[in-house]
């Protein structure tokens, strides 16, 4: 969708036209950008919440955050976060188990929007696949805790014998120094962040404080509401996206404007209204708002 400085909003009735277009072109065959069709129910995952250096460690496994596409092999086929089919060559799942398996299709540190044009492909680019790795962290379907769920894991994953279906490799801390140093260390090699998982948890498909991110800085999702035209060196572009975070425990919808971050390209086609985009910021103010709130990219599920 081209940004036009004209109509800073989009109406939902157009958003909505537009999407049945691309669907019938799709049909056809003109259609350039592929579209994958939801399944008829997202996966009920395990989502983290942001790491205090208050949180007690000493039950905590940590392992790196791997920046990917999140899969959720449902024992027959792999699905994305948002419950969309993801279409892989026969041969990355071939005698994968039918036990569910949690994990991140990734290509490795650095290589986000590698990963995502890759799972994007409804008809999949083989040589692309060969790239990419399936990094297990959980067992859905298991009933124990995570500490014992992790040997099972292992053992599933092992007996598998593939390079690109891989245990996700835990460790412990026991201090909020040594978990910084972790940290940096791992974010200087090139990895996004850590993930701590509590090791007495059963697997919940939900948000909570039993897996939590750990990174330099804050990220959130907010869903685009309206573009904000650009002046001066933007002039007859995007300016900022006005986003909205939704209610949460009780607190008021918030909509902020998010303004730096774009690329030129992305300044000239920007994220279409409706759609979920992540943003990195440091803190909130007052208000509720973030601060310093930087535009990331299109969450793709």
């Amino acid at each position: 969708m081209k940004y036009d400085s004209s109509a800073r909003n989009v109406s939902a009735s157009s958003y909505l036209k537009h999407s049945v277009l691309a669907l019938l072109l799709a049909a056809i065959g003109y259609a350039t950008v592929p579209i994958a069709l939801a399944a008829d129910t997202k996966p009920a995952l395990m989502l983290a919440n942001i790491y205090s250096p208050s949180t007690p460690l000493a039950d905590y496994w940590v392992s790196e955050k791997y920046d990917g596409v999140r899969g959720y092999w449902d024992g027959q086929q792999l699905l994305t976060r948002g419950g969309q089919t993801i279409n892989t060559p026969v041969w990355f799942t071939a005698n994968w188990p039918t036990t569910p398996m949690d994990g991140e299709l990734w290509a490795g540190r650095g290589q986000f929007q590698k990963a995502v044009s890759t799972v994007r492909q409804q008809s999949p680019d083989d040589a692309a696949w060969r790239g990419m790795k399936f990094m297990v962290f959980d067992l859905p379907a298991e009933p124990g805790p995570f500490t014992e769920r992790l040997s099972t894991l292992n053992n599933v994953v092992g007996k598998l014998a593939v390079p690109w279906v891989q245990a996700v490799a835990q460790n412990k801390v026991t201090s909020h120094a040594a978990l910084q140093s972790q940290l940096k260390q791992i974010t200087k090699a090139g990895a996004e962040g850590l993930m701590l998982h509590r090791g007495s948890s059963l697997y919940k498909g939900a948000r909570n404080d039993d897996l939590l991110k750990v990174k330099t800085h804050d990220d959130a999702e907010a869903k685009v509401i309206a573009y904000i035209s650009g002046k001066g060196k933007y002039a007859g572009q995007l300016g900022a996206l006005l986003v909205e975070v939704p209610a949460k425990d009780g607190a008021a919808a918030k909509r902020f404007k998010l303004g730096t971050g774009f690329s030129d390209a992305q300044r000239q086609n920007p994220p279409a209204v409706g759609s979920q985009v992540t943003y990195r910021y440091r803190g909130l103010n007052d208000s509720g708002i973030p601060r310093f709130a930087s535009f990331m990219r299109i969450r793709e599920d």
